[in-house]
């Protein structure tokens, strides 16, 4: 079996991990959840951080075909319309997008010519789905509980769960977000964890806990074994009330307002008005 070389990306503000997925005998690529910063004090764009990826893409020689999101992010916003002009390539998602736009859509009155359709993005993805990156064989596999749209993409040996689980030491993500659901999470999860346990498991943030060194990989035997929120056989009961008890006392991501924005529009952002000014709204006393 054809295997990737993997290389991560690491932002710190938001502590989101993107990958350059690259298959050695094509040259063909894949970059999974890639990320623009932003200041909401000034409102501008710090493309930076796709940047870096960019040159590696460059100096790799790489051909890039996709730009993979594992969900509509919260935290951040996604770098896939900048890395798309600079590099080409789809820019492709889970098909419960449409639901996360169906619900943000009027939360943000955006009207025409958004849509809640998903068209803004260049494939929706469904449970089962293949797809190469030159000779690599990449399956789809939906694991909703975060979010309606939130995918897992399998690609040989590894798997880029998203934000359905994080490393063993952090736990797994909250579900309090619209769509969000425990029920679902932990069924998710156990469907990743049903993979044999030497399938690598590549997270989309690492939140560092108590002060230890990045970390961006384990197995699923890790994960079955050590992770704290799932350790000890924990039932879908006990895992339900854990997540809604523990989501009850999250706050919500500091850039949650222009990233889910940016981010239903497949990284577009907003058209600029009359005023040759584009803005981000804040809906108040709303979210």
């Amino acid at each position: 079996m054809t295997e990737a070389r993997i290389q991560h990306f690491y932002d710190e503000p938001s502590g989101t991990l993107s990958y350059v997925v690259a298959d050695e005998r094509s040259g063909h690529a894949a970059i999974i959840d890639p990320v623009v910063g932003y200041s909401t004090v000034s409102g501008r764009i710090d493309a930076s951080p796709s940047d870096v990826v960019i040159e590696y893409v460059h100096r790799e020689k790489l051909g890039l075909e996709w730009i993979l999101e594992t969900h509509a992010h919260a935290d951040h916003l996604t770098g896939a319309q900048y890395i798309k002009s600079q590099l080409g390539g789809a820019v492709a998602i889970g098909d419960g997008i449409r639901q996360v736009q169906a619900h943000f859509g009027p939360v943000f009155n955006l009207g025409p010519p958004f849509a809640a359709d998903g068209h803004q993005f260049d494939r929706l993805f469904s449970d089962g789905d293949t797809f190469q990156i030159g000779e690599l064989n990449c399956e789809v596999i939906a694991t909703p509980g975060h979010t309606n749209d939130s995918v897992s993409y399998k690609i040989g040996s590894a798997v880029f769960v998203g934000d359905s689980m994080f490393m063993p030491d952090f736990g797994t993500a909250r579900c309090d977000f619209p769509g969000g659901d425990a029920e679902l999470l932990y069924d998710s999860i156990q469907r990743v964890l049903s993979l044999p346990a030497d399938t690598r498991l590549f997270m989309c943030h690492d939140y560092m806990p108590g002060g230890r060194e990045l970390r961006w990989e384990c197995s699923v035997a890790e994960q079955r074994a050590e992770n704290i929120h799932l350790r000890e056989n924990a039932s879908k009961s006990a895992f339900t009330s854990m997540r809604t008890e523990r989501d009850a006392s999250l706050n919500l991501p500091a850039l949650i307002v222009p990233a889910i924005q940016v981010n239903i529009r497949a990284g577009h952002l907003p058209d600029a008005e009359d005023n040759d000014i584009a803005y981000i709204k804040t809906p108040i006393d709303t979210l």
